[in-house]
């Protein structure tokens, strides 16, 4: 049930991408490049270049470099004309002529570490650049490890490209070596934009402390991010509204801040001022990436498809007119499209295209199988294959160790034969909190309840997990398999009470309580619920088939009717599309050998989904009994620790009269789980068949003493009343149920014909003939 939750949402955490933008920090290494000295010339240099030099010292700048140019005609090989050269164009302000001349003096001179770091400096200024000036400063840290300056600046450089996890590694060393307050502020923003505000808040604290002054202008827009996030939009609004007062012209700063503060809108509800200060960006060729960001968090947070709609149109103008991307920014777009099912094509090709581009990072080897896997363009085992070829060996650099994390826990719902990749990569112990959320969602697909909830409260120890209702879902689904219906109706509710911003959060929770009130017997309540989701989710075409299912379960659709709207789903639909609405619904449709294509699609998506693995095996078993009895022994023989497997063979002995064989089925279960109410329901319907009425009233008494208002036991006891003779009292609790369904606005078919038996039963031993046989 959970597993779906976010299935529209691009992400749980959004990553800002450097393109918000960061000015350049004037470092003494910026500086001091600017400036250069010329170098001290020994004698042996020639007479010509060291006139040149001598020019450059006396501020003949543009004397010199004719110079220069004119020596180096004769003496084309020299490294110290070819550098003072580069100086002299960085001098007089032609930054891409000095660029190139420092190029030239590394053809002679490859370790030059003045070149190099000019190059790192000059990276920054150009986005073009970038890449070229991370390389330079990769090799002057190669030679000297210990170069702080050439670190800080390359992690600048990183942070320019959104390559956060590589900056925040670069920061980190910076940190512990008492740091300048420009340093500190530069972590602050990697921090806060690479999604750890917690970390980014201590340090733009820190910063503050240092430097007795408030953080403003570019800093302004990551630090009000963070507060966000983490949140205090309020005070995120105060402060992007103060910036923009204070600079209201339009320019690359201010529209940052636009962006930032619409989303610090739309997290305080005001969906219409979000909107509105997002106008003037609107059109701009500048700030196509930015608004793109920013709408799309709009549809977080409001559920507007309009933001979406407009936000997607954004993200493929700039895949077209800005084919270059940066890793990061074109990580970014890819993350945000593989969360919208029309895009995730497009999102698979961009992963392609990047994993080509940086074949040696991991997370985004990761990314591209698990879409690939999502898209059923490989299967689930070349995914397993993949993931494992990524992480063999296991990657020692803390870098590519999280950008694995990342990519793991973007996972909406996680394998279980994951699990032990999962719990590597916390015992790395990873500065990864979502790490926690994944492991708790496969522990509660195998029903390791108590374990799901230590992996909760793990969550619960980080900063993140100070906003409780990503865990508060899981809690939730945790009480309704303890049976815990009440409990889990009430957390989900308080869900929905809080009125999160985050419409996935919202969907999920009501979601949640749909299936709890179904569960309950409260359909009338869950369907009106379910009516609710579909309206806030317009653009998420699977929803009316979760309603359909919960419809046709209530016996208020009939087959054909669930069928049609089924029908016309696969019309529209690639078979690779398997949202969990889709599951619910075919699963519970009679088995159907028309659809048996459909149900081997299923399950090469989910393997492990026991109401369709139980209707292929029944469409096997209607034209090959043994073959089906065969087929399900294999599944339980291939992994005796899988409980879905013990439904399926107890479903399929009952089916075939084994009803020995179906309740060692149902017993090995609770074996495991004494209040698993499905396996005590299954193992009452077994002794019922037997003619064991009163092991049989025992089982669906001891359903009830862990979930009241079950529906299917409630019934069942009542059946069995009738059974022993007690036609009467049967009729009575019968049309009492029948009041109570009625008063909640649900007219439960199924109850109604049991009544209809027993009144025909009833008058039949008496000799009457019930009305309805008359005619």
């Amino acid at each position: 049930m959970i597993q779906h939750e976010m299935r529209v949402a691009p992400r749980w955490q959004i990553v800002w991408s450097g393109l918000l933008g960061l000015s350049l920090i004037m470092s003494p290494l910026v500086m001091s490049v600017g400036l250069m000295a010329a170098p001290a010339i020994a004698q042996s240099v020639p007479s010509s270049i060291r006139r040149a030099y001598t020019l450059m010292d006396q501020g003949l700048v543009n004397q010199a470099i004719a110079l220069f140019e004119r020596a180096l005609r004769q003496y084309p090989q020299s490294p110290e004309g070819r550098l003072g050269l580069a100086i002299a164009y960085r001098r007089a302000g032609r930054d891409a002529d000095a660029l190139q001349a420092y190029e030239r003096t590394l053809e002679v001179d490859p370790n030059n570490r003045l070149a190099l770091i000019s190059i790192g400096v000059l990276g920054g200024y150009r986005p073009e650049w970038q890449v070229r000036g991370i390389a330079a400063l990769d090799t002057v840290l190669a030679i000297a490890p210990n170069d702080m300056e050439a670190r800080i600046q390359r992690a600048t450089l990183y942070r320019y490209q959104g390559r956060f996890e590589e900056a925040i590694a670069d920061y980190n060393l910076a940190l512990q070596a008492n740091p300048s307050a420009d340093t500190v502020l530069g972590a602050a923003q990697a921090y806060a934009y690479g999604g750890y505000y917690q970390q980014g808040l201590e340090l733009f604290n820190r910063y503050a402390q240092l430097t007795r002054n408030p953080i403003e202008g570019a800093a302004a827009i990551p630090y009000a991010i963070a507060l966000q996030e983490r949140g205090n939009s309020a005070q995120a609004v105060q402060i992007l509204e103060t910036e923009l007062r204070r600079t209201p012209a339009i320019n690359g700063t201010t529209i940052r801040m636009r962006a930032a503060l619409a989303v610090a809108y739309a997290a305080s509800g005001l969906s219409d001022q979000a909107n509105s200060v997002l106008q003037p960006l609107r059109g701009r060729q500048d700030s196509r990436m930015i608004l793109a960001r920013s709408l799309n968090q709009l549809w977080r947070y409001s559920g507007n498809p309009a933001f979406a709609e407009e936000a997607i149109a954004l993200y493929r103008q700039v895949l077209t007119r800005a084919p270059n991307l940066t890793i990061g920014i074109g990580r970014e777009i890819a993350d945000v499209l593989s969360g919208f099912p029309s895009e995730q094509a497009t999102a698979l090709n961009l992963y392609t295209q990047l994993v080509q581009q940086a074949p040696d990072d991991r997370g985004l080897q990761i990314q591209q199988a698990a879409l690939g896997r999502e898209l059923g363009v490989i299967s689930k085992a070349e995914f397993l294959q993949r993931l494992q070829t990524a992480l063999q060996p296991f990657p020692a650099d803390p870098v590519q160790q999280r950008l694995v994390a990342r990519s793991l826990t973007q996972l909406d719902s996680p394998d279980p034969e994951l699990l032990p990749i999962y719990q590597t990569l916390l015992n790395a112990d990873i500065n990864e909190p979502l790490l926690n959320i994944r492991t708790a969602q496969i522990y509660i697909q195998q029903n390791e309840l108590n374990a799901a909830r230590n992996a909760l409260a793990a969550y619960a120890a980080t900063p993140e997990g100070r906003d409780p209702l990503i865990a508060q879902l899981l809690l939730a689904e945790i009480d309704r398999r303890d049976g815990n219906l009440d409990a889990s109706a009430q957390r989900y509710e308080a869900i929905v009470a809080s009125n999160p911003r985050d419409n996935g959060i919202l969907t999920g929770a009501l979601q949640g309580l749909a299936g709890v009130r179904q569960t309950q017997g409260r359909v009338g309540e869950a369907i009106a619920i379910y009516d609710q989701i579909i309206l806030r989710n317009p653009q998420d075409v699977a929803k009316p088939l979760g309603r359909a299912s919960l419809a046709y379960r209530a016996g208020l659709m009939s087959d054909t009717d669930a069928e049609a709207i089924l029908n016309a789903w696969l019309a529209s639909r690639p078979l690779t599309d398997t949202p969990p609405e889709l599951f619910s619904l075919v699963g519970v449709l009679p088995a159907s050998p028309q659809r048996d294509p459909l149900y081997s699609a299923l399950l090469q998506a989910d393997p492990n989904n026991v109401p369709i693995q139980l209707r292929q095996v029944q469409v096997i078993a209607a034209r090959n009994p043994n073959q089906a009895k065969e087929l399900v022994n294999q599944l339980v023989a291939r992994n005796p620790d899988n409980l879905n497997a013990y439904f399926v063979q107890g479903q399929l002995a009952q089916d075939l009269g084994d009803l020995r064989l179906a309740g060692q089925s149902y017993e090995r279960i609770l074996d495991r789980f004494p209040n698993n109410t499905d396996a005590l329901t299954a193992l009452g319907g077994v002794r019922f068949q037997q003619r064991r009425l009163d092991a049989a009233a025992q089982l669906y008494q001891d359903v009830l003493a862990i979930e009241p208002t079950n529906p299917t036991a409630q019934t069942a006891l009542i059946g069995l009343t009738a059974a022993q003779g007690r036609r009467l009292d049967a009729l009575q609790q019968l049309e009492q149920l029948q009041f109570q369904h009625t008063a909640t606005g649900v007219q439960d078919e199924a109850l109604s014909r049991q009544i209809q038996e027993i009144q025909e039963g009833f008058l039949q031993q008496r000799g009457f003939q019930p009305p309805w046989e008359r005619y």
